[in-house]
Formats: structure tokens, C-alpha cells, sequence
């Protein structure tokens, strides 16, 4: 019995070992539980803001206006050596730029003097070789920069009459380039919208508007560098700006046309989808020209997230952040799933290439407008990219232009 007690109290101290250890497990592992939780909320603290903070980014980056956006010169383009091939001149371009590679009709910028530069015709690792159509030849070793064919007014690039007006504008008057009508003045007047970020311009479609005998009226929009500013400063992707394209058509009216033709590039084929959905103006429209356009602003913003790789939070969170900002439903601006009532006859061009609006899309929306018995005509240019198809083949494009119209407008009055 004693030796039983005995060997019974040797046993209580390895009990209380035994608990304490247990207590000091537990208390390790709490505190494991607590720094895990700790870690991982601040992560995903992180996480969100990293996301929210490049979704503010990417969203300024879309509907602040930056009016150097197009002006901007790199300057990686240097003159090696300028060639006498035949009667024309060539311009070999050392470490050429992406527009400096690509095949087409491009301009080419130094010290603020412009040419044109035709289809690349010789290249190796580290130049091009591009004949020189229009303008002066550059000195050997002077850094230039070759990008889209820009006109510093019609006159003086294009060769045509014009005169700057003024378009009064809701927020103000807004200038704008006016082109008569080759010979008789004509009753159907072009309205022509420049894309995000360009400027008029950027619009080397005005000869061909010219040749099909209409007068065309090239515009500024709100937020555009001399025009007036909305009170936010914020683009709106159509939604507002579709109003400046109808004080354009009134302008026009007071001038004496009956009936007007939309043209748009890029965003400014968003504008003139938006001016068909939205104005009350949209019946006076007997056709548009379509470059580039972003018909579906969900397919763009999906298709620019896959392409840079972005996360699916950083995509919903910038899309919640614009639509916060401008108030804007981008879902709203698609003509593929909203429509409008009037449907003109509409001219589409689209490249292959291009890395803005998707090819995808554009083949969606003529799939569908077949079915809503919108007639379009389709122009798809295998080599181009944001609205590069005239760069790409501009006696192509000039003719579609002449064709469509004098089909649908010029020869139905």
C-alpha cells in the first residue's frame, strides 16, 4: 500500500509537465492563428490597394484627356543617309520605331518640319529604308519621328479651301474646319468626329469626303484642345459629347443642308453611335463612315484587360471607378446589344492588327447588323491598326469612301 502511494506521487509531477506543455502548445499555436490572420488581412489589404490604385490609374489614363497624346515625339528615329533612287528621294532610318517598321503611308516629323513616307522597301537589323512621297528631305543625322499622317490644315497639307468657324456648343463655341463642296454647293453636308485624344487633324479621310461633292464639316468636341471644357474635364465616351455632334448638325442647318452624313474614328464612331441611339437629330442622317470605332465598349475593356494581362479585380474595379467618376454606363454604349432605332446605311473599316478595338467585335456587330437589317458594308484591312487602314492602302480606302457614298448618298437624291 505504501509503496502504491509512493508510486503514485512520483506520477503527479509528469501530469503537471505534461498540461503545462500543452498550455505552452496551444499558446503557440493562438499565436500562430493570430500572425496568420494578422499576415493575410494585410495582404489583402495590400492587394486591394495595390488594385485600387492601378485602377484609378488605368482609369485617368481613360477618360482624362491628354491633348500631347498624339504630338508627343520620341525621337528613336535617326537620318543615316538620304538616297537618290530614280526622280525620288529615299531616307534611310536608323533604330526605326514600330511606325518607322511598319508597312504603309506615314508622316514623318522633325524640327517642326512634315513629310510623307511610302511603303518600307528595304530593312535590315537597325534601319528601314521608306521613300519620301511628299515634303522636304531631312539632313543626314537629324532626329526624326515618323508616326500617322497628321495635316496641318487642309489647305496647306491637303491642297483644299477651307475657312475656322465657330460651332456653338451647349458649354460654348467650339471650333471646326469648314470645306465646301467641290462645285455646286450641296444640301447633304459631311459631319466629321475625330477620336479620343486627336485632333482634326488626324482625319485623312476629308480628300475622299471632298471628291463625293459634299461640304464637310470637321469639329471639336468638349474637353478638346480650343474647345470648351465640361465641368468635370472628363471624357464621357459619346454619352455627352453625342450633343456637340448635334449643335454641329444645327450649325449645318442654319447653312442650308437638308441631310448629313456621320463620319467617326475611333472614339469618334462611339460619338456617332451614340448620336444614332441618343439624338433626336438621328432621322436627318443618311449615312456614316465608321473607322476603328468602338462599338462595344464592354468588348473593348475586356479585350485591353486581356491584352495587358490585367487581373479580373483590377478590371471590375476600373470599370466601378469610371462609371463612379463619369457617370457613365459603359455597358449602355454598345451597339451590338442597344442599338438605335434609325439605322443608316454604314460604312465599316476595321484592320486585322489593330490593338485597340478588336476584330473580333467588329465582325460581331456586322453579323448582327444583318440581322437587324442594318445595312453595312465591311472593309476589313489585313495589315492595319488602330485606325491605320487608310495608312496601310490609302487608294483602297479613298475608293471605298467615293463608292459607299456615291451609292448610298450622292446618286439616291
Amino acid at each position: 500500500m505504501k509503496q502504491h502511494q509512493k508510486s503514485g506521487a512520483r506520477a503527479m509531477p509528469s501530469t503537471a509537465n505534461e498540461t503545462a506543455h500543452e498550455h505552452k502548445k496551444g499558446k503557440r499555436r493562438r499565436r500562430l492563428r493570430r500572425t496568420i490572420i494578422v499576415s493575410v488581412s494585410m495582404l489583402l489589404v495590400l492587394a486591394l490597394g495595390g488594385c485600387g490604385w492601378l485602377a484609378w490609374w488605368v482609369s485617368d489614363v481613360a477618360i482624362k484627356p491628354n491633348h500631347q497624346f498624339y504630338t508627343h515625339a520620341d525621337h528613336s528615329d535617326v537620318v543615316r543617309e538620304i538616297k537618290q533612287v530614280g526622280a525620288a528621294k529615299h531616307v534611310v532610318i536608323g533604330s526605326p520605331g514600330k511606325y518607322a517598321r511598319r508597312q504603309g503611308t506615314f508622316g514623318m516629323r522633325w524640327d517642326g518640319v512634315e513629310a510623307t513616307v511610302g511603303d518600307v522597301v528595304a530593312t535590315t537589323a537597325g534601319s528601314v529604308e521608306r521613300p519620301i512621297l511628299t515634303g522636304p528631305a531631312p539632313s543626314v543625322g537629324t532626329t526624326v519621328n515618323v508616326t500617322g499622317v497628321m495635316i496641318s490644315d487642309p489647305r496647306s497639307s491637303l491642297g483644299l479651301n477651307y475657312s475656322e468657324v465657330s460651332v456653338q456648343t451647349e458649354l460654348g463655341p467650339a471650333p471646326a474646319w469648314y470645306i465646301p463642296a467641290s462645285g455646286q454647293h450641296d444640301s447633304t453636308w459631311v459631319i466629321a468626329v475625330h477620336g479620343q485624344n486627336a485632333r482634326r487633324n488626324a482625319l485623312m479621310a476629308i480628300p475622299a469626303l471632298h471628291r463625293a461633292g459634299m461640304p464637310v464639316l470637321a469639329i471639336t468636341y468638349r474637353n478638346d484642345e480650343g474647345a470648351p471644357a465640361s465641368s468635370d474635364g472628363l471624357m464621357h465616351y459619346g454619352e455627352s459629347e453625342y450633343r456637340d455632334v448635334e449643335a454641329a448638325v444645327r450649325y449645318a442647318q442654319r447653312k442650308g443642308a437638308k441631310r448629313v452624313v456621320l463620319y467617326g474614328g475611333s472614339m469618334g464612331g462611339l460619338i456617332v453611335g451614340q448620336f444614332l441611339v441618343r439624338s433626336q437629330l438621328a432621322n436627318l442622317v443618311s449615312a456614316t463612315v465608321l473607322d476603328s470605332p468602338l462599338i462595344s465598349m464592354p468588348m473593348v475593356a475586356a479585350f485591353t484587360g486581356q491584352q495587358k494581362g490585367a487581373p479580373a479585380p483590377v478590371l471590375w474595379a476600373t470599370s466601378q471607378i469610371i462609371q463612379w467618376r463619369s457617370g457613365v454606363d459603359m455597358n449602355e454604349l454598345d451597339l451590338i446589344n442597344h442599338p438605335p432605332a434609325i439605322k443608316p446605311p454604314t460604312l465599316l473599316f476595321a484592320g486585322a492588327k489593330d490593338t485597340q478595338a478588336p476584330l473580333r467585335m467588329n465582325r460581331v456587330f456586322v453579323a448582327a447588323a444583318q440581322k437587324m437589317n442594318w445595312p453595312v458594308t465591311y472593309e476589313e484591312f489585313p495589315d492595319a491598326e488602330h485606325v491605320e487602314s487608310w495608312n496601310s492602302d490609302p487608294a483602297r480606302y479613298e475608293k471605298a469612301v467615293t463608292d459607299f457614298l456615291t451609292r448610298t448618298v450622292t446618286n439616291s437624291r
